[in-house]
């Protein structure tokens, strides 16, 4: 598709006088691209398909010069400090980071942001995008929203369905209606339909007057709260109570937990756009894909003469149409195989027919049922300062490297239970212990004795690495007393 020319931005910029607020919702429980993603590291914080994570390459097509304001994101408050991080990491400064205290679902989060804009926008629209969905046209997303403003302006619901090119049955549906007036390519909504089974799949896609469900959507906020005040009252009454109360902390705004948990858990799909009449649509084909499974991930990668996509420290042979990724610089070597999926991470390993690898959700919950740790964490934990990663553990012990961010600083803190010992490796430390207050240089280390306090800060330009040897009776992360911290944490 050509390029957009300077007369195309002219006329995105002319058809109204609200400025376009990319809304960019990162949840997710971390379960469908499993083990590659945990609840702590969705797979919207991944780099998938390049060298930028979905949330990042989500927020990049949200261009200010065509007209987009600055994003907001609303997110789990777990991971705030790593959408930060990564919307930093690629100079994208966000007007705000909503926080949800829990997952209430889409349709409270997008009331919650359309209350904060329509508090600093009285004529404000929402371009609303899930931030774990890919769009390799960002040309024809951008022409889409285009098409659609006319409609958004005029109170209209719409959203982006994409022309479906199979009979999928992992797609909700749209079934488009007549073309409105004076909206060149935007339609009316005839009906919802939720995921269907093959036959019905295959009956829509011969129709050709549907599209698949992107879950894009572009809405005037006030249109969209007066819909949610009609439709679903309650929902509307909690997301104000959850702004009302709410407090700014740092770069985020927190979402009030007790009123936002009375909000109803349901869909924006559920909440408003099944049962509105303001419902429209604009088909576009912009190389969409939800990356729902790993096998979608496989149809969106660049596969090789024998339908294998191929990343990592991979050897094939004899396989063909898999997807066989590596991390963290494991070897994975395959032979004799076909239509299979593997992944390996450093404390996991999955091996699916790809024809199954969508039912990873389910081996998830077994893990949860079995308290296993590998559903929600990786080995590496990320904070506000850097990471740390475990590398050995046993009876008493563990050991971990930590690397420090230029300008990080770990919270002042004691332990009841252990002692650590740190080995700088790469950098300088600024240690504080107790009463002192010393310099630790590549190749010096510090003793921390239990129950003493302590601070570990990276003065430098560079990241500062660093390994801890921890010793004691007990090693878990909740024996941490935090006397002060620079980034807000209890």
């Amino acid at each position: 598709m050509d390029a957009l020319t300077d007369t195309d931005l002219a006329k995105f910029q002319q058809q109204g006088s609200a400025q376009i607020h990319p809304v960019i919702l990162s949840g997710g429980a971390g379960t469908r691209l499993w083990p590659l993603s945990r609840a702590a590291y969705p797979k919207q914080l991944l780099p998938l398909v390049s060298e930028r994570t979905l949330l990042q390459e989500t927020a990049a097509r949200n261009l200010s010069d065509v007209g987009f304001a600055a994003p907001l994101l609303v997110c789990n408050e777990e991971h705030r400090f790593l959408v930060d991080e990564q919307l930093r990491q690629v100079g994208i400064e966000p007007q705000a980071i909503l926080l949800e205290p829990l997952a209430r679902n889409t349709g409270p989060a997008i009331g919650a942001a359309a209350l904060w804009l329509l508090a600093r926008d009285p004529d404000a629209l929402m371009l609303v995008q899930p931030s774990d969905h890919v769009v390799a046209n960002t040309e024809a997303f951008h022409r889409a929203v285009m098409q659609g403003l006319a409609a958004a302006h005029a109170g209209r619901l719409v959203t982006f369905g994409i022309k479906p090119t199979r009979p999928d049955t992992g797609y909700g549906y749209i079934q488009s209606g007549a073309a409105l007036a004076a909206a060149d390519g935007v339609l009316s909504v005839d009906r919802f339909v939720e995921k269907p089974d093959r036959a019905t799949a295959e009956r829509f896609l011969a129709d050709g007057n549907f599209v698949w469900n992107s879950g894009i959507f572009l809405l005037s906020a006030r249109a969209f709260l007066d819909e949610l005040a009609r439709i679903n009252p309650a929902m509307l009454a909690a997301c104000e109570r959850a702004v009302q109360a709410g407090e700014e902390d740092l770069a985020f705004f927190r979402l009030d937990r007790a009123a936002f948990a009375e909000a109803p858990s349901l869909s924006i799909d559920h909440a408003v756009m099944e049962h509105t009449n303001r419902a429209a649509v604009v088909p576009v084909d912009m190389a969409w894909s939800d990356v729902g499974s790993w096998h979608a991930l496989r149809e969106i990668g660049n596969a090789d003469e024998a339908g294998n996509v191929l990343q990592g420290d991979v050897l094939a042979e004899k396989v063909s149409n898999s997807y066989i990724r590596s991390s963290e610089g494991r070897l994975v070597a395959a032979v004799g195989l076909d239509n299979v999926v593997i992944v390996a991470t450093d404390d996991a390993v999955l091996v699916a027919n790809a024809d199954d690898a969508a039912q990873v959700s389910g081996l998830v919950q077994t893990l949860r049922k079995r308290n296993r740790s590998e559903p929600d964490q990786h080995t590496t934990g990320y904070r506000p300062w850097g990471n740390y990663r475990t590398v050995d553990a046993g009876d008493r012990f563990q050991v971990k490297r930590i690397t420090v961010k230029p300008g990080g600083k770990l919270s002042l803190q004691k332990h009841y239970h252990r002692a650590e010992h740190w080995v700088v490796v790469h950098g300088t430390a600024i240690v504080q212990r107790g009463e002192e207050r010393m310099i630790v240089r590549e190749n010096e280390s510090v003793y921390i004795p239990i129950g003493t306090e302590h601070r570990l800060e990276n003065p430098g330009k560079l990241p500062l690495q660093l390994i801890e040897v921890q010793s004691g009776p007990y090693l878990g992360e909740d024996d941490i007393v935090r006397v002060a911290d620079s980034y807000g944490r209890a």
